[in-house]
């Protein structure tokens, strides 16, 4: 390991086999007797914007969970967590050549990350994730994020990347779950209430610095963190695993999860069946670069009947020197 990452071979680096023609160069296009020009990144850093996230990152925040429960009396458990944050991000060397078939060849740039998520209240390990950031050259400027979750779901989100001036415009996310691919058709249950007893949501030393403001609307977590900031600029990141911002993508979960279909499948465990999530990449007064990030994830987890929201919120800054 360094710097929390997957650590690459020293020697390591893409290399397109045969080389990919640099941009206006001619290359063949199968099957049209045309040719196209290969797409290269043109920015001085070919990673773009994902350039700012390079570094170490540390920080805080809030993780919300409706996860299933076989207990009789209950077939959901609301689990709350405050949560320590890190994630380091490392450059992939190289190039990482895209063969095209309908359109040139392209050459894409990408970081690898590695994400740890704790509860603070209790030290316990919640999350670990590893995967990519990938840049894709185009002129809607995609990216793309690739990444395996141990609990058992595998993602490949996809997006799009916008700087403004100014600070983030971070908006209100509920977590009522509602009937499958009916969002309007939302329930609430007792444990979203915090004054209301239930053996089924996290209790004692576990909801240290919980509100229920924080519950209603755990963005407010990020809002509060940037309250009395002066940041200059935001680059925000979104991407989502449907074909919202970008056509493609997908989650695919473990059996477990997934669960049993047909005429008598009992549906599934837990199945992650959309994740959509945004990435706020702030750069504050008197900084050159970004350096906090801040993000909104959301997994909509479906079991029995309902599409239970999991949203994980996190505001961290860049080490020094990182």
């Amino acid at each position: 390991m360094h710097g929390g990452t997957m650590e690459l071979a020293p020697d390591f680096s893409f290399q397109p086999l045969p080389p990919i023609p640099a941009e206006g160069e001619d290359q063949a296009v199968p099957g049209q007797g045309l040719t196209a020009r290969a797409v290269t990144a043109a920015a001085p850093n070919p990673l773009g914007v994902l350039a700012g996230l390079l570094g170490n990152w540390s920080g805080a925040g809030f993780n919300v969970i409706w996860r299933p429960d076989s207990n009789p009396a209950s077939d959901h458990f609301l689990e709350l967590n405050v949560t320590g944050d890190q994630i380091a991000f490392a450059d992939v060397p190289g190039a990482i050549p895209n063969r095209g078939f309908l359109q040139g060849d392209i050459s894409m740039f990408g970081l690898s990350y590695l994400q740890q998520v704790k509860d603070s209240n209790l030290n316990a390990g919640l999350h670990v994730e590893p995967g990519l950031w990938v840049t894709i050259p185009a002129t809607t400027d995609p990216h793309l994020r690739l990444a395996s979750i141990p609990h058992g779901t595998t993602i490949v989100a996809q997006g799009t990347a916008t700087t403004t001036a100014g600070p983030p415009s971070i908006p209100g996310i509920g977590i009522r779950p509602f009937t499958i691919d009916q969002p309007a058709q939302t329930t609430d249950f007792p444990e979203q209430t915090l004054a209301t007893a239930s053996q089924f949501r996290t209790a004692g030393a576990g909801l240290a610095g919980i509100t229920q403001e924080m519950v209603n609307d755990p963005n407010t977590v990020l809002t509060a963190a940037i309250a009395g900031q002066h940041i200059v600029s935001t680059t925000t990141l979104q991407v989502a695993t449907n074909d919202g911002p970008v056509p493609g993508g997908g989650t695919a979960s473990t059996a477990f999860l997934q669960g049993t279909s047909g005429p008598h499948a009992s549906g599934p465990n837990a199945d992650a069946a959309l994740a959509v999530a945004t990435f706020w990449l702030e750069t504050l007064q008197g900084d050159t670069s970004p350096s906090q990030l801040q993000y909104s994830q959301t997994v909509f987890l479906h079991f029995n009947g309902l599409s239970w929201p999991h949203v994980t919120v996190g505001t961290l800054r860049k080490a020094a020197g990182s």
